[in-house]
Parts: structure tokens; C-alpha cells; sequence
């Protein structure tokens, strides 16, 4: 391979390893700048994405991690009679040639943008609008059993809460929210179901998808309680709570894909039409029930969060008083 002199005086170097005091070559190939920083830019999986090289005249440039580069050769300087003079790649134009056009400035990153502000969670006003529990969980829990003495189904979720509520438990979580939900759906017990799903609804979101799915779907199901019984002030404290993990994310990038992820699920929720016409289909009167209730679970979401752009308050409305209905017959 035939080597120019020129190209003596660089090498390349994969762009995951420049240091600050790099000479790097720019991308148009005819002028070097000293690295001051390298920043290493990750995606949202974790992996190495970007390489940003800021340089000592002022602007970065960005490299794809992984791919390489070249940066001056000093120990090739070193060896030739002029290492102490600064190396000049410029080309004297001559009489007959015109003169290159100066070369375009460095890529300059633009400064992130500011975080988008967080919408405020409730405050301590608001939150005091959720009654205090009337003694233990347990306590709550056992005075529900023992409103409806002949409810089954009521009985044996409060056998098992009433041994010891654990709050760190999915499964306890769970109980609970299926507890709100039959004291509501079946037994029409509206301020039983509330005072049970306060025990979850104050609950912080702590991170867990798993858990936070019980506390969600308690915290839908009292806002729509709250609203059916005029308790507006209340039922917004309870939304607002709801959408609180929306507000954990500090990076404006990474918050605006969660936006547009959680706008499209809005806008094509998961209403369990297939599961509940082949249920239909098969004369299968228990399972298109607990399919029904699932997709009550999610329009009482809907609903909580304020609506979607593809179905209409008033058709929400009409979908959770039908999906009642189905599942209380």
C-alpha cells in the first residue's frame, strides 16, 4: 500500500479512546484541533452511542462510538527535522489555481434543553381531602368482611389481609385492589370500596411497574367513585396521584419518548375485544366476565388520566356504565 507523506503524520484511533490532548483531525480533512474534553454519550438501552469531543478553539464535534478517527501522529513528528514547527496541511495555491473556499466550521452540539417542568404532585392541602383510615388496615379490611357477611368472595380476601398486611408485598397489593373492586363492582358498596382502596392510594410510587399496577388501578377506581358522587376536589387529588410516576423522569429526552409512548397506549388502549368475543363465542360466561373486568380496569384508567384523543369523554362514560352493567348481571 502506497503511503503519502502526509499521511505519516496521522493514525487512526478508534473514537472510544481519545483523551483530552488529542490533535484530531476534522471532518474537513484539512485542519487539527486539541481535544479539551470527551464525553461519552449513552442510548437508552445503556450502550456506548456517541462520543463528544469538545475542542479547545471552541465547538464539539460528534463521533459515532465505535468508529475511528485521526488524530496527529506525534511520535512521526518527533522524528522529522521540523517535530518543533506546528503542522500545516494547507496547500500554497498557485498563480493558475483559484483559491479554495475556507473550510466549514466545526459541527457545534447545541446545549441540551431545559428540563420541561414537573407537574406538581398534590399537596398537603389536597391529600388531606383522603380520610384518614378508621383503625389498622386490618381493622378496615375486617369491618368490609363484615358488611357483606354472605359475600364469598369478599370473605376469603379478607381471611387472608386480616393475618397481616404488608405493604412491600405485590400480592398483598393486589388483594387489596381486588378487594376495592368487588366491595364496588359486585356488592354496589361504594364507601366500603373507598376506604379500602385508601389504603393503597397513599401509597408513593416506588419504582416498581408490579406493585404500582395495584395502587393504579385502585387510585382509577376511587376517582371514578368520587366523580359519580360529586366529589370533584377529592376525585383530583386522587388523579393527580395517579399520574405522579409520570414526573419521575429528569431527562428531557427520555421524558418526551415517555410522553409519546404513553399518548399512543392512551389513544390504542388494550380493551380485550378478541379475548372477550372468542369467550362470547365459546359460551365461556366466566372467563368473558374477568375479560370484562380487565377492560373496565382500563377505561376507569382512561378515564383517571383524563381522557384519550380517540375516545371522547362521553363515550368513556358510556363504555364504563355498559361494562358495568355486563359484569354486574
Amino acid at each position: 500500500m502506497t503511503e503519502t507523506p502526509v499521511s505519516r503524520y496521522y493514525s487512526e484511533q478508534q473514537a472510544d479512546s481519545l483523551t483530552t490532548g488529542d490533535q484530531l483531525l476534522l471532518p474537513d480533512g484539512e485542519r487539527t484541533a486539541e481535544i479539551q474534553q470527551v464525553e461519552l454519550e449513552s442510548d437508552d438501552y445503556g450502550a456506548p452511542a456517541l462520543i463528544l469531543a469538545s475542542l479547545s478553539g471552541g465547538g464539539t464535534v460528534r463521533i459515532a462510538a465505535g468508529s475511528a478517527v485521526k488524530i496527529v501522529n506525534t511520535s512521526a513528528l518527533d522524528e522529522t527535522p521540523d517535530a518543533g514547527a506546528p503542522l500545516s496541511l494547507a496547500v500554497e495555491p498557485s498563480a493558475t489555481e483559484p483559491e479554495e473556499a475556507p473550510a466549514a466550521p466545526a459541527v457545534v452540539v447545541p446545549p441540551l434543553p431545559a428540563i420541561p417542568p414537573a407537574v406538581s404532585g398534590p399537596t398537603a392541602a389536597e391529600l388531606a381531602r383522603i380520610p384518614e383510615p378508621q383503625g389498622t388496615p386490618e381493622a378496615v379490611v375486617e369491618a368490609a368482611a363484615e358488611a357483606h357477611p354472605d359475600a364469598g368472595g369478599v370473605l376469603l380476601l379478607a381471611d387472608k389481609l386480616t393475618k397481616g398486611i404488608n405493604f412491600k408485598s405485590g400480592s398483598c397489593l393486589k388483594d387489596l385492589s381486588d378487594l376495592a373492586h368487588e366491595l364496588f363492582i359486585t356488592l354496589k358498596d361504594p364507601d366500603g370500596a373507598l376506604a379500602v382502596a385508601d389504603l393503597l392510594n397513599v401509597l408513593p410510587f416506588d419504582g416498581n411497574p408490579g406493585r404500582w399496577a395495584s395502587v393504579e388501578a385502585s387510585l382509577a377506581l376511587s376517582s371514578y367513585i368520587c366523580r359519580q358522587d360529586r366529589q370533584e376536589d377529592r376525585a383530583e387529588v386522587y388523579e393527580k396521584l395517579l399520574r405522579s410516576p409520570e414526573n419521575q423522569e429528569t431527562d428531557p429526552f427520555k421524558s418526551r419518548m415517555n410522553a409519546k409512548i404513553r399518548q399512543r397506549s392512551l389513544n390504542e388502549p388494550n380493551l380485550y375485544d378478541k379475548e372477550i368475543f372468542r369467550s362470547i363465542d365459546n359460551s365461556n360466561h366466566e372467563a368473558e366476565r374477568e375479560w370484562r373486568l380487565l377492560r373496565l380496569e382500563s377505561l376507569l384508567f382512561l378515564r383517571a388520566h383524563g381522557g384519550s384523543e380517540t375516545i371522547g369523554a362521553g363515550e368513556l362514560q358510556r363504555r364504563i356504565s355498559n361494562e358495568l352493567e355486563a359484569v354486574r348481571a
